[in-house]
């Protein structure tokens, strides 16, 4: 790969191996290195702006969770070393709540979540990410309900006026990344899926997905087949019919001994007008920032379905925008 270190094999090695040096091997001096000084992440809770204020959020992430693990599932990618790449990354984490932080007093309890990643990465570094960590399991498995839990971190954080503002297009900071990603069938086909229900059109669950469909949604859930993503994607919907459903970001990929698979970043936004996943609808503007990644197969011949689907956004950003503007504190 021109302009990366030789020791990575390719860019998937690359995304894994530096996710597991910098957060397991402790390497976090490394983010200078791996990371641009003028780096924008943005996740569902915030927007952040350099490296140095991303090593301070890996250390309280490390101090309240210190034997963190990272296992990564998949890395869905596009681009090339020359014009630089955009990584999908998909991990399986677990952690400790072994000390207090962002998540309160320990409680000891042991996590399993997942995290869907975009990065953008030319010469060896990172240099514009888009994070979304299933916050809705963490705070769960810590004994939290999501709303619950952002009306107690608005509190914690000072309040409505000194709190950290979650991810909107209001403080959206552009940063060097301007791809789409590629025009691989199988980024068509998923975006197209998501396109279709998003515009109320969930006949295409049963034509589209695998009857013993395996799905991952936020939250932690688990849920199988047709009547799984039926559920959550029209209670989603529910909640904001008539927000603006964006796809930001599409990447397909065939990939010798992997399934057919795909990656699509997607927005939604607009207001909290409709009865669904999120409760009695308070009318207040929402922004949703969701990854979806899928695989497809053809089991019985000249019959190719999506057969395994994971989805995440943050309930808890969610809900953290819809209470800073209802003042139900």
């Amino acid at each position: 790969m021109k302009g990366f270190s030789n020791r990575f094999v390719d860019f998937p090695d690359y995304i894994i191996g530096i996710t597991k040096e910098i957060w397991e091997d402790r390497g976090i001096a490394t983010l200078h290195e791996y990371y641009a000084p003028d780096i924008v992440v943005r996740s569902p809770a915030s927007v952040v702006v350099g490296n140095q204020n991303v090593i301070g959020a890996t250390m309280a992430t490390l101090a309240e969770f210190p034997d963190r693990t990272l296992f990564g599932e998949d890395v869905i990618w596009s681009g090339t070393p020359e014009e630089g790449m955009l990584s999908s990354h998909r991990l399986h984490s677990t952690a400790t709540h072994a000390k207090p932080g962002v998540y309160g007093a320990p409680t000891g309890k042991k996590l399993h979540y997942r995290i869907l990643a975009d990065c953008h990465a030319i010469n060896n570094q990172i240099n514009d990410e888009w994070l979304i960590r299933d916050q809705g399991a963490i705070v769960r498995q810590l004994g939290w309900d999501p709303k619950d839990y952002a009306r107690d971190l608005i509190a914690r954080e000072g309040g409505p006026e000194n709190c950290v503002q979650p991810y909107t297009q209001a403080n959206e900071v552009d940063g060097p990344y301007k791809g789409k990603g590629n025009d691989n069938e199988w980024g068509q086909r998923l975006a197209d899926i998501l396109t279709r229900m998003m515009n109320a059109d969930f006949t295409v669950i049963p034509k589209e997905y695998d009857r013993a469909a395996n799905l991952e949604y936020p939250g932690g859930v688990q849920a199988l087949s047709f009547d799984g993503a039926d559920e959550f994607w029209m209670g989603l919907r529910a909640s904001f019919p008539n927000a603006e459903f964006k796809v930001q970001h599409v990447i397909g990929r065939d990939d010798p001994n992997m399934p057919p698979r795909a990656a699509v970043r997607w927005t939604l936004s607009g207001k909290h007008d409709g009865w669904g996943s999120f409760g009695t609808p308070t009318g207040k503007d929402v922004f949703v920032l969701g990854i979806t990644q899928a695989e497809f197969g053809e089991l019985i011949a000249g019959d190719i379905k999506l057969r395994r689907e994971w989805t995440l956004f943050d309930e808890t950003s969610v809900w953290k925008q819809i209470l800073l503007q209802t003042g139900d504190l």
